[in-house]
This record gives C-alpha cells, sequence and structure tokens, in this order.
C-alpha cells in the first residue's frame, strides 16, 4: 500500500499535514473491507475490472491539476519503462484480485494477517535480493514470521495461500515499483491505464451478454462500481502527497493502521471465526512487528545521530 513521492522529500521529517494525511490514507485503506462486502455478491472479476476501469479517469484529473504528464509520455515512449510498468500493473491486478476475494468469500482476517506480513516480508527481499544485512531483531522477526505460518498451515492442511499471496504480490511490487522512475501518481494511472485495455472490452462483453451490473443491475450496484475509482485511487493519491512530509519511520510505523483495521473489521462486524489457534498466529505476528519497529526506530536514531 505504498509508493514513492513524486519528488524527493526535502527534509526528513514529521509535519502536522503529512500526519493528518498518512492517518487519512491508512484509515481509508482500513476501511477498504466495508466497501468491498457492500458488493461482495458480485464477480471478483468484474470488480477488479471496475476498479481499474473508473480509476484512470480519477487519477487523470489529479495528473490534469498537477501538469505531471510529461514523466507518463516519457515512459510510455520507453519500451523499458513500459515494460516494467506492464509488470507491475499485472502484480498489483493479483493483489487486488486476491483480496477482492478474500473479503467476498468471508477471509478478511487472511487479508488482514497477510498485510501485517507486508513490511516483514520486505526486509526479507531486501536481504535475499539487495543483500542488506539483517540485524539480530530482524532476524528474531522473520524467525517469528516462520513459525506463525507453520502453525497456520498446520491447523488448515495446507499453506494459508491467501495472506502468503498478498503479502508476496505487494512486496514485490512495492520493491518493482522503486525501479519505475516516475512518481506514483503517473505510475497508478499507467498501470490502471494498462490493466484497463484487457478490463474494459470485459466489462462491456459482461453488458452485452446481461451479466454486467452496470447496466443490468439496481441502482445501489452501479453506483457502488462507479464509486470503485474513487475508493481505490483517492488514498493512494492522499499517500503520495503524505509521504513527501513524513519520515521514513513514521510511515513505517502508520502502515499498521490498515491491517488492524481489517483486523477489527473481520472479527466485530464480519463476525468472521478467530480460532485459538490463528489467534496465536497473530500474536507471534505482532511480536515479529514489534521487534521490526523496534529495530527501524533504532537505525532511524543512529542515522541522526550520525
Amino acid at each position: 500500500m505504498s509508493a514513492q513521492p513524486d519528488t524527493p522529500v526535502a527534509k526528513n521529517e514529521d509535519t502536522p499535514r503529512g500526519f493528518v494525511l498518512g492517518m487519512m490514507a491508512y484509515g481509508l485503506w482500513g476501511f477498504l473491507p466495508l466497501y468491498l462486502k457492500s458488493i461482495a455478491h458480485i464477480p471478483a472479476l468484474e470488480v477488479l475490472a471496475h476498479r481499474a476501469i473508473w480509476s484512470v479517469p480519477v487519477a487523470g484529473v489529479v495528473l490534469l491539476i498537477l501538469r505531471r504528464f510529461g514523466d507518463l509520455k516519457r515512459a510510455i515512449q520507453t519500451p523499458r519503462m513500459l515494460g516494467m510498468a506492464c509488470l507491475t500493473a499485472f502484480i498489483i491486478m493479483v493483489n487486488w484480485g486476491i483480496y477482492v476475494w478474500a473479503v467476498a468469500t468471508d477471509r478478511a482476517l487472511d487479508a488482514a494477517l497477510g498485510y501485517f506480513l507486508n513490511p516483514l516480508f520486505s526486509i526479507f527481499l531486501a536481504a535475499v535480493l539487495l543483500k542488506e544485512k539483517l540485524s539480530p531483531r530482524q532476524l528474531a522477526a522473520i524467525g517469528l514470521v516462520v513459525i506463525a505460518v507453520a502453525i497456520l498451515t498446520l491447523d488448515a492442511g495446507g499453506l494459508p495461500w491467501i495472506s502468503i499471496g498478498l503479502c508476496v504480490t505487494w512486496g514485490f511490487y512495492a520493491l518493482l515499483r522503486k525501479t519505475l522512475p516516475i512518481g506514483p501518481n503517473q505510475g497508478f494511472f499507467l498501470e490502471v491505464l494498462l490493466i484497463s485495455i484487457p478490463a474494459l472490452p470485459y466489462v462491456l462483453w459482461l453488458e452485452s451478454t446481461g451479466e454486467g451490473h452496470i447496466l443490468n443491475g439496481t441502482g445501489m450496484e452501479t453506483l457502488l462500481l462507479m464509486m470503485a475509482g474513487v475508493v481505490t485511487a483517492t488514498p493512494l493519491m492522499i499517500y503520495a502527497n503524505a509521504a513527501k512530509l513524513l519520515r521514513l519511520s513514521t510511515i513505517g510505523i502508520m502502515q499498521y493502521i490498515a491491517p488492524t483495521m481489517i483486523f477489527l473489521i473481520a472479527v466485530l462486524v464480519f463476525h468472521e471465526p478467530l480460532s485459538q489457534i490463528k489467534l496465536t498466529a497473530f500474536v507471534l505476528i505482532w511480536l515479529a512487528l514489534a521487534l521490526y519497529t523496534s529495530a527501524m526506530l533504532s537505525q532511524a536514531r543512529g542515522a541522526k545521530t550520525a
């Protein structure tokens, strides 16, 4: 759920405006399951298509206001950048699809677990792919995650593929997205534009056969699907501005807001069963996140001192 800011951060410090924007972005992401639940009766693939299609005009308006189409034009004209954008678009499409399906099938708890795993999987990728050296606390955090996943695997008789799928797709998306030398607003617009190329014909086909929910559904279904663009694009655009006004360590801590809200909504609103074994796994993940956060804050203090 994170991205790179459009321009370099001038100062590595927190600002009140950045904090408010960050809280808004992560809060909106946290409430997303409530929206997805309201359209859970609509096939996940159709919802996914509408998320991309209706995000194009929203992101386009933002780029017009910011006057940031220059980088986008360069990306489209550069085969390597366009190829990378196609890859990140495919990965985020898979991530969205898993998430939509998870909420629709009463698996929001698994989705929450996947997003709790995100920062821990990111440091694992940094160690394996970028050869970054892990601190003892980071190694301990990864060890706790392995134990938690093993517990869930034994309990379910198979890997918790929803959690792992969300975690892995977002981890690689964030990693690859950093190699795309354009800002998050332009990158997001390009990605949803690319996804819309197959999504638009698919939706038109659904409507022509009477299976779609824009022309053939109720007025509320039509409205909810058309809102998909605002629901998808708004928190990302807000976050893009918040990232410029907050320290990386602050963003690292704030990223727990959304999965915490998803967890609470799943248990208190959707009444998904929280077994003792699954709760044990969550506790291990939370301990791992505490170790990860303490290591991150220590590194931030060390860098500030230096």
